[in-house]
């Protein structure tokens, strides 16, 4: 059980990895004006994504009166995980 456990999170870790690299590589690679309006939308509904839920964490922990305990790994992974759903939807809908 350990060990599907162990390579279970591995794969995971390396999925998370190569989103991430997939994020940083979309966002700087320079390309046509469609292509940037694709990343620039798919940017702007991760942004607002993120900040939402961000805002929404923030509130909750106000109202229930406990720290604030937003952990960053898992902050970047859903970051790059929105960003790249919202670029591959956006990416179908604006096919040529």
């Amino acid at each position: 059980m350990e060990l599907f456990a162990t390579l279970l999170l591995c794969g995971m870790l390396i999925f998370f990895l190569a989103i991430d690299l997939f994020m940083l590589i979309t966002l700087l690679r320079p390309g046509d004006e469609r292509g940037q309006l694709i990343v620039w939308k798919a940017s702007a509904y991760t942004l607002l994504s993120v900040t939402s839920y961000t805002l929404l964490t923030v509130i909750a922990c106000l109202l229930r009166g406990e720290a604030l305990a937003i952990n960053p790994l898992v902050h970047l992974e859903m970051t790059a995980t929105i960003y790249c759903v919202a670029l591959l939807v956006i990416r179908r809908r604006h096919a040529a």
